[in-house]
C-alpha cells in the first residue's frame, strides 16, 4: 500500500493502484475538512487530476501553479504533509493554498484567481533563458477562467512557443459548446492512443524529412480548416495552443496517458479536463456550492457540526434587499461571490437588478461605472482582498468623474483561516488615494443597514462600507448621525478606533478605568475624509493618543491622524499606532491573528499604560 508519512513515487503504480489511491485520497479528505472545516468540493473534484499530475511530473523539480490554490490538498498529503493535515489553516500550521516557505513542492503561492498561466508563462521563460531543463504547468480552476487576466495570460503563451502545459479544470462552467455528435466522435476519435502516437511519430519525421517543415504546415492546415468546420470551439488553438479535450477528469488512467503525451509535445499545450466538483460524496455532489467552503461537518449526514451565525455579510444582504424595495434604480453586483457576499436572497427577489461578472472584478468595477454614469445606482458587494484588482478602475473609471457607485467592501480587517492572500489589510490605504472617495466603517449591523440606506440614498459620489468577515463584537448600538463620535468621555489618554474594533476599545477602557485612569473613547464612523475637530479638541485635552485598526502600518489612519496633529502644532505628548505592522498576517483563528497584531483587549490595555506612562 502507498503511504502517505514520506513522498510517494508514484511514476510506476499501476492503473489499478492508481485507483485505489484516489479513494483513499477521498477518505482522507473527507476526515480531514470534517475536523478542520476548509475547501471540500473543489479538492474531491480533481483528486483523479492530482493523481495524474504526480505519476507524470515530479513536482519537486517541475513547476506546478495552482490557480486557484484552494484545490491544492491532494497535491499537499502527496508531497509529504499528510502528517500535518490535521493542522490544515491553523495558526502554525499548514496553508489552506500552495505556499512555497511550506514545501519545495509548491512552485508558487496562489490564494487568488486568474494568474496562473501568466506566472507558469514568466517561469519557462526564465528556464529557457537559463537553459535549464524541467516542466512547467498551469492548472486553472473552471471559475479562474472568468477573470480577464487569464486570457491575457493564455494569448501571450500560445503565440510564445515556449513549452508549457494549461490544464483547465472545468467542472461546470461553459466555454464554447461544441456542437452535435459529430464534434463528441471527433474529441474522442483524437485522443485515442493510436491516433496520439502517430501524430507524434509524423511530427518528428516531418522535422528531419527534407522539405518536411513545409509539408507538415500544409496538412497541419488544412486540417485545421476541417476540424474548425467541425468543432466551433477553436479559441484555444486560435491562440496557439495544441488543444486536448474535452476528457473525463476521473479516468485517472486516460489523465495519465494524455499528460505523458503532453508533456512530449514540446509547445503550448492545454488540456480541458471536466470534473464534477464534490466528486463521490452525495452531499457535495447536489450542493457543490454549500461545500465549496466549509465548517467542521458530520461526514454522515453534511450537516455542520456548529449552527451559522448572523454576519455583516448577512446584514449586508438584508439591507439590500430592504433598499431594493423602496429603490428602483438600485443594483446589485458580484464577482462569483453571490453567496459569500450575502447576496443570494436579492438575486431571487430581484434577478433583473442582479449581476454576477464572474472572478472580474476590474470588469466589475467598470461595468458600475457605466451603470451609474447612466443614471442606476450600482452597488458592488466584494472582498477587500479582490477588489484590489480593480485599483485602476476605481481611479480612472469611478473616480475622475464622481460617479455614484457604492462599494460594500466585504472581508475588511483579519480574516482567519484564509490567511495571507485574504486579509483584508490594505483597502483603508488604497481606498483614501482615490479622489472624492468616501470611506465609512460599520461596527454594528445596525450601522451597516444605516450606513448603507445614507450612502445609497444621500451621497453623491464614490463610496465605500468596510466591514468584516463575521459577526459583531460587543458593540451593537447605532451611532450612525455624525461623522465621528464620542463614546465614552475622558481626560488622561485618547483611544481612536473604528470598525468592529470598537469592541476591543471600549474593553480595554473598561480596565484602565478599573486602574483609575480616564481614557476617552473616540469612534470613527467616516474615516476618509476624517473629522477633524473632534480628534484635535480631544487630544489637546488629553495630551495623549493611541490609535487602534485592523489595517497595514502604511497608509493606516493613525499616520493620517499623527500627520494632521503634527500640521496644527498639536502633537501629543505621547502617542501609539497599533495595527497590524508592515507584514503579512499567518492564518489561524481571528483572536490569534489579534493577539499576534497587538490588537486583542490586554495588548491594547498594556499599550495603552505604555503610553500614560510616557506622557
Amino acid at each position: 500500500m502507498i503511504e502517505f508519512d514520506e513522498i510517494p513515487d508514484l511514476h510506476h503504480i499501476s492503473d489499478a493502484e492508481a485507483e485505489a489511491l484516489c479513494a483513499r485520497l477521498r477518505a482522507r479528505l473527507l476526515d480531514v475538512v470534517s475536523r478542520t472545516g476548509g475547501h471540500l468540493a473543489s479538492n474531491l473534484g480533481a483528486v483523479e487530476l492530482t493523481v495524474a499530475f504526480h505519476r507524470v511530473f515530479d513536482t519537486g523539480r517541475d513547476r506546478l501553479v495552482f490557480d486557484v490554490g484552494h484545490q491544492c490538498y491532494c497535491h499537499k498529503i502527496l508531497t509529504g504533509r499528510d502528517g500535518l493535515m490535521d493542522t490544515l489553516r491553523t495558526f502554525g500550521g499548514l496553508s489552506g493554498y500552495p505556499k512555497p516557505q511550506e514545501s519545495v513542492h509548491d512552485a508558487f503561492i496562489a490564494g487568488h484567481a486568474s494568474n496562473s498561466v501568466s506566472v507558469a508563462l514568466g517561469m519557462a521563460r526564465a528556464r529557457t533563458l537559463k537553459g535549464e531543463n524541467y516542466h512547467v504547468a498551469a492548472l486553472l480552476g473552471d471559475g479562474a477562467l472568468t477573470g480577464g487576466l487569464a486570457y491575457e495570460g493564455l494569448s501571450n503563451a500560445g503565440e510564445s512557443g515556449e513549452p508549457i502545459l494549461v490544464i483547465l479544470n472545468d467542472n461546470g462552467m461553459s466555454i464554447t459548446k461544441n456542437v452535435g455528435g459529430v464534434a463528441e466522435h471527433l474529441a474522442h476519435q483524437r485522443l485515442k492512443p493510436q491516433y496520439l502516437r502517430f501524430k507524434k511519430g509524423y511530427r518528428r519525421a516531418m522535422a528531419i524529412l527534407p522539405g518536411g517543415k513545409h509539408i507538415y504546415n500544409v496538412t497541419h492546415q488544412i486540417k485545421k480548416a476541417i476540424k474548425e468546420t467541425l468543432l466551433p470551439c477553436s479559441m484555444f488553438e486560435d491562440m496557439g495552443f495544441t488543444y486536448l479535450g474535452p476528457v473525463d477528469g476521473h479516468d485517472v488512467r486516460g489523465l495519465t496517458r494524455l499528460l505523458s503525451y503532453a508533456r512530449d509535445l514540446e509547445t503550448p499545450v492545454l488540456l480541458h479536463v471536466r470534473t464534477v466538483k464534490g466528486k463521490n460524496y452525495p452531499p457535495a455532489e447536489k450542493n457543490p456550492d454549500a461545500f465549496h467552503g466549509v465548517s467542521r461537518f458530520c461526514i454522515q449526514t453534511g450537516e455542520a457540526l456548529q449552527p451559522s451565525k448572523p454576519s455583516f455579510s448577512g446584514a449586508f444582504g438584508a439591507a439590500m434587499c430592504a433598499l431594493a424595495e423602496q429603490e428602483s434604480r438600485l443594483c446589485a453586483i458580484t464577482a462569483a461571490m453571490r453567496d459569500g457576499t450575502g447576496l443570494k436572497e436579492f438575486s431571487r427577489c430581484y434577478p433583473d437588478r442582479y449581476f454576477d461578472v464572474g472572478i472580474a472584478e476590474g470588469h466589475a468595477v467598470a461595468m458600475a461605472a457605466g451603470m451609474a454614469k447612466e443614471g442606476a445606482v450600482p452597488v458592488l458587494a466584494v472582498y477587500s482582498s479582490f477588489l484590489q484588482r480593480g485599483y485602476d478602475m476605481l481611479l480612472h473609471d469611478v473616480g475622475i468623474q464622481g460617479l455614484h457607485v457604492v462599494f460594500g467592501v466585504d472581508r475588511a480587517g483579519l480574516v482567519g483561516e484564509d490567511g495571507e492572500t485574504h486579509h483584508g489589510l490594505f483597502d483603508v490605504a488604497y481606498l483614501a488615494t482615490v479622489p472624492g472617495m468616501t470611506v465609512l466603517a460599520p461596527a454594528s449591523f445596525a450601522e451597516l443597514r444605516s450606513m448603507l440606506f445614507h450612502a445609497v440614498r444621500e451621497e453623491k459620489g464614490p463610496v465605500a462600507l468596510r466591514y468584516p468577515r463575521g459577526g459583531e463584537s460587543a458593540y451593537h448600538s447605532d451611532h450612525w448621525g455624525e461623522k465621528t463620535v464620542i463614546l465614552e468621555a475622558g481626560q488622561g489618554i485618547t483611544l481612536v478606533t473604528y470598525g468592529t474594533l470598537t469592541g476591543e476599545v471600549l474593553a480595554a477602557a473598561e480596565r484602565l478605568r478599573q486602574d483609575g485612569y480616564s481614557p476617552e473613547v473616540i469612534k470613527l464612523n467616516q474615516i476618509h475624509p476624517l473629522d477633524w475637530k473632534p480628534v484635535l479638541a480631544s487630544v489637546t485635552r488629553t495630551g495623549r493618543l493611541l490609535v487602534a485598526e485592523e489595517c497595514a502600518a502604511m497608509g493606516c489612519v493613525g499616520e493620517r491622524i499623527a500627520a494632521g496633529l503634527a500640521m496644527a502644532g498639536l502633537a501629543p505628548r505621547a502617542m501609539a499606532l497599533c495595527n497590524t505592522g508592515a507584514h503579512f498576517i499567518p492564518q489561524g483563528t481571528v483572536a490569534e491573528q489579534k493577539k499576534l497584531c497587538g490588537l486583542d483587549v490586554s495588548s491594547l490595555y498594556e499599550r495603552a499604560l505604555e503610553v500614560l506612562r510616557r506622557g
